[in-house]
């Protein structure tokens, strides 16, 4: 399928449309450093071998993080799951590039159909995981409110433990080939575009793709896009019960020396109520909850691209939270990718930098 309409936009016929984004893929040279940040963050090791870690979230899904061992720190892709082994076939036969349908190396099992998107990252297509009983968390606490008194002669007292995460909720990257990275996953995946930040020229700075699910509400995002100088991981982000984990989640990983991000705040474009912690690498992941759902008649919504776009109250987002480790290979990359990208100018990244930087 050609890209050759201005992207993102909702594809008429894609290929398959997917169902879930079913776990991210981290590779780590140590293991137990990696696993101390996810669990105080939330998550709980349901599997572990000398070169695998799996962890997942209180829903059914097996997993939701696959850490393996590798020389470097980097971010690998991550998996969508689809309904049938006909769509994976379909994905073998019909995208550039992609495996063969094979087993699932791993216990879940299923079977998966590898791709790799026009920036680089594996993307794992997925069929056929066992599903594990969901695991025991707290409710969200009840509010009271002016008028509306639910909770009489009862306290609020949240455990001081890591909040219980429920799911994997999304993932956002940067890219350089913007156009043909946002078209692939449109395409191919059925993704729907429902929000676009967008630059004072009119190319898209930022966009928020959602899964096609028909009549049944979906997240406002499931993958977010942002124009950037090279491929790059910029963070993952796992629902939570309710904003009093959010808030448990920040004491206790302040109190076990983890660095902070961003948050506590309420995005404008998702809404999601938020809060960003580093790992040992400085891979930003989020804790959030009361995120806005659409089914797929919700149209497209262009915005401009603005710091202030972010959030609708907490902190200002700090400069450093989009500001890339200018080292060695990432000055290479800058030059190599404005040389060579379509979507990529010395003007279009001073633009980003004035407003993000």
């Amino acid at each position: 399928m050609e890209m050759t309409t201005a992207q993102p936009v909702r594809h008429p016929s894609p290929t398959v449309k997917a169902e879930r984004l079913a776990f991210l893929i981290f590779e780590r040279p140590d293991l137990d450093r990696a696993v101390r940040f996810l669990v105080d963050f939330g998550l709980q090791v349901c599997f572990r071998s000398e070169e695998m870690v799996l962890l997942r979230g209180a829903m059914q899904a097996p997993y939701c993080y696959r850490l393996q061992r590798g020389r470097t720190a980097r971010f690998i892709g991550f998996g969508f799951e689809v309904s049938s082994s006909d769509q994976l076939r379909l994905l073998a036969d019909t995208v550039p590039g992609a495996s063969a349908v094979e087993p699932i190396p791993d216990p879940a099992g299923g079977r998966r159909v590898v791709l790799t998107d026009p920036s680089g990252f594996r993307v794992e297509v997925v069929h056929g995981q066992a599903l594990e009983p969901a695991l025991a968390h707290r409710n969200p606490l009840p509010l009271n409110f002016n008028g509306e008194a639910v909770r009489i002669d009862q306290t609020q007292r949240p455990p001081v433990q890591p909040p219980e995460v429920l799911r994997l909720g999304h993932v956002v990257l940067e890219v350089a080939d913007y156009q043909q990275t946002s078209g692939w996953y449109c395409a191919h995946l059925g993704l729907i575009p429902s929000d676009v930040l967008l630059l004072p020229d009119g190319s898209p700075a930022v966009a928020f793709l959602r899964l096609d699910l028909g009549d049944q509400p979906a997240d406002h995002h499931t993958l977010a896009l942002a124009q950037g100088f090279a491929p790059l991981y910029s963070h993952s982000a796992f629902e939570v019960v309710d904003t009093d984990a959010i808030g448990m989640g920040q004491r206790v990983l302040h109190e076990r020396g983890w660095r902070h991000a961003w948050g506590v705040g309420r995005h404008i474009l998702g809404s999601q109520i938020f809060d960003y912690w580093q790992d040992a690498w400085g891979d930003k992941h989020e804790h959030y909850c009361d995120g806005d759902l659409f089914t797929s008649d919700r149209p497209t919504g262009f915005h401009p691209a603005t710091r202030e776009a972010m959030s609708q109250w907490g902190q200002k987002m700090p400069a450093s939270f989009t500001r890339p480790k200018m080292d060695l290979p990432a000055v290479a990359a800058l030059v190599r990718n404005v040389r060579r990208s379509p979507d990529l100018s010395v003007r279009k990244l001073i633009t980003l930098a004035r407003l993000f930087g």
